[in-house]
């Protein structure tokens, strides 16, 4: 076995070399790229083309008509930044070619292509074009295109900003203290919190000593923290960041994830038991060997086994949590989070065995608790359901709905805690000194809160804007009737158009109005790139570029935190024009507004792909939100960032920009 192992191993890595081999073979020549900022408004790309092997690799100078020469072409969008004329560095020869008679440059060894472009270092930008190289190889010719990308950031940029898609890339401590809340959320339920008395009280009883009891918990706690490590491991490895986050916007991820939560709160309230089969855990538990490392391994498999219906909920909620974050760390991180919250109490009580004395007994309030969590789980999973009913413009789940349903369940939950509703497998309230069922005083606190929470909901069904939830709340614009809109259009009565003309001719936004509606109050939006430029041509204003998303907490957070303040929206509404772009909107474009991305997307065939695009090509950034200031020509004049609630900074960013158009246009 040993022999196939290692035979099977050597032929692996001779395919693998042999394939590097070839692969190096077919490619003559070997292409790197780079750029140098020259001063605030220059920069100068850089193109290296080495010949691999021996050959000669053509310049891009013609000498005549008939010449053999490389092309070097920059793409349409790029073409306006060039200045002057590419500039061939390197060690050129000339010879006259029998093959064509005339005089040729060349190089035996390497050419380098510099182009100088015009771009101010406030702005980042991707420079797009194609190499058609000339080669001649042992007196073969050999003539083959080269696609090249080179990206030019800002001084001090980050190039980790841009994510695969979705919201600003979010820090690996928060992945991590998200799946450390989840496991210690996984740990006081029933199935497992039980189990810590039991289990540690066996290490310490069955080893030798007490050093040697420790040591078997630390085993024991670091298998459970490698087990489910390696679940966080799995799913990147399967799935990958990228389509992770693809996933994480499809209707069919978050409508599987909505129906897993409605299970899964349905399971925690007590109509039924979801476990692993039996078998699973008996051939798990079969394996175990308390005197063996492998067997510590297999007691700690069987835990997770066994807790599967306690822990399968927060692994669900977890798997997308981490799914948006655009990173191959971040499930690995999230899941290390969570199992060590799992393992930590087993370590902790193994080494002071006199804490287990203090550690509060199972009994109804694990009960209790799962049955809360479960009244919880169901109010989450309408996040999930909103995510792809907004995405898709279906119209199931307006925000009055959802927040009618989200008031039932908590003011439920209220009065689940408070007694006043029981289910099947509940127990009794203790009974005090006169034999009367009671209500403890940390139940009562929990019920307050609860009950507080569905009461502060209630305004929020006339359109208040409940700023503290904004993230988790579907688009005010699904709001069929809401107080606020109504108070500002009457207020601004016969004055609500986006933009005004030198004659006073009001400019509005028309299209994919009929779905789509501006999530600031009092200032008109519009939804279509084209449309906002000729728009700002018009008016001659800058525009405003705020790539958002109908799942974008961050966006919903800095819309009612920032957006709505009564100085900012005064600015937008005078002295810019608005353009709200959907990075996840999933409207079908027509056949003929359809186009091949130049930046790996494929074919663009939604609004919010069509939108990404845009963002890609104009500062490389997917991050959502997103806010870039552009001149009516399509310039940028400063990007902005993504969330920050501060709100002198962006009226600050406002009026730096208001200034800089002014400079620029003198109007």
């Amino acid at each position: 076995m040993k022999q196939f192992i290692t035979r099977s191993l050597s032929l692996l890595l001779f395919v693998f070399l042999s394939a590097g081999a070839w692969a190096q073979d077919s490619t003559p020549v070997k292409f790197t790229y780079s750029f140098e900022r020259l001063n605030k408004e220059e920069v100068l790309l850089t193109i290296k083309a080495a010949v691999v092997g021996e050959g000669k690799i053509y310049s891009v100078n013609k000498t005549s008509e008939d010449a053999l020469v490389s092309i070097v072409e920059f793409d349409s969008a790029s073409k306006k930044y060039l200045k002057e004329t590419i500039i061939e560095k390197g060690n050129i020869l000339g010879e006259k070619d029998t093959t064509v008679g005339v005089e040729v440059k060349f190089s035996k060894d390497s050419l380098i292509w510099q182009q100088k472009v015009a771009l101010p270092d406030t702005v980042s930008k991707t420079f797009e074009g194609k190499i058609t190289y000339l080669v001649n190889q042992g007196g073969e010719f050999k003539n083959d295109d080269a696609e090249f990308s080179i990206k030019v950031t800002k001084p001090g940029d980050d190039a980790a900003k841009k994510t695969a898609g979705g919201e600003e890339p979010k820090s690996l401590w928060e992945f991590f203290l998200v799946g450390l809340l989840a496991g210690f959320g996984a740990f006081i339920m029933p199935c497992i919190y039980a189990m810590v008395p039991v289990t540690v009280s066996f290490f310490t009883k069955r080893s030798t000593s007490r050093a040697a009891g420790i040591k078997n918990a630390l085993i024991y706690s670091v298998s459970i923290i490698a087990i489910y490590t390696l679940i966080g491991f799995l799913i990147t490895l399967i799935f990958g960041p990228g389509a992770l986050n693809e996933m994480a916007s499809s209707a069919v991820f978050n409508i599987f994830v909505f129906a897993m939560f409605v299970i899964f709160g349905i399971s925690f309230l007590g109509a039924f038991e979801i476990t692993l089969p039996a078998s699973w855990g008996n051939k798990v538990d079969s394996k175990s060997n308390f005197g063996s490392l492998s067997g510590l391994f297999f007691m700690a498999l069987t835990l997770v086994i066994v807790s599967f219906s306690c822990t399968v909920p927060f692994i669900g909620g977890l798997t997308a949590y981490t799914a948006k974050g655009g990173s191959m760390a971040a499930p690995l991180v999230g899941f290390f989070g969570f199992s060590l919250a799992l393992a930590l109490p087993f370590a902790v009580f193994a080494f002071f065995p006199a804490l287990l004395n203090k550690m509060g007994k199972s009994g109804g309030w694990l009960n209790t608790i799962k049955v809360a969590l479960g009244f919880i789980e169901l109010a989450l999973a309408l996040k999930f359901l909103s995510s792809a009913d907004l995405a898709y413009h279906w119209g199931l789940l307006d925000r009055e709905v959802y927040l009618a349903l989200w008031i039932v369940i908590f003011g439920l939950l209220g009065l689940y805690l408070l007694g006043k509703l029981r289910f099947h497998h509940d127990n009794d309230l203790p009974l005090n000194d006169y034999g009367k069922p009671y209500l403890t005083v940390t139940r009562l606190f929990f019920a307050i809160a609860a009950l507080s929470f569905t009461v502060f909901l209630i305004p929020g069904m006339w359109g208040a804007p409940l700023k503290g939830l904004s993230a988790w709340l579907p688009e005010m614009k699904t709001q069929d009737f809401n107080l606020n809109k109504v108070v500002t259009v009457s207020a601004s009565e016969g004055t609500s158009g986006t933009a005004n003309n030198a004659g006073g001719e009001s400019i509005k936004p028309v299209k994919y109005t009929d779905f789509l509606e501006s999530e600031i109050p009092g200032v008109h939006a519009f939804f279509d790139y084209q449309e906002a430029l000729d728009a700002a041509k018009k008016v001659g204003k800058p525009i405003l570029v705020d790539f958002t998303g109908h799942s974008c907490a961050n966006c919903r957070k800095m819309e009612q935190e920032v957006l709505t303040d009564e100085e900012v929206k005064k600015r937008l509404s005078q002295d810019f024009v608005v353009v709200s772009l959907y990075c996840d909107d999933k409207f079908r474009l027509p056949e003929e507004e359809r186009f091949e991305s130049k930046h790996g997307l494929g074919t663009i065939k939604n609004l919010g792909d069509k939108n990404k695009e845009i963002s890609l090509e104009m500062v490389n950034n997917l991050a959502q939100p997103l806010y870039v200031f552009i001149d009516h020509d399509g310039t940028v004049i400063k990007d902005a960032g993504g969330y920050n609630p501060d709100i002198k900074r962006f009226v600050g960013i406002l009026d730096e920009v208001k200034a800089a158009y002014k400079a620029k246009h003198g109007k």
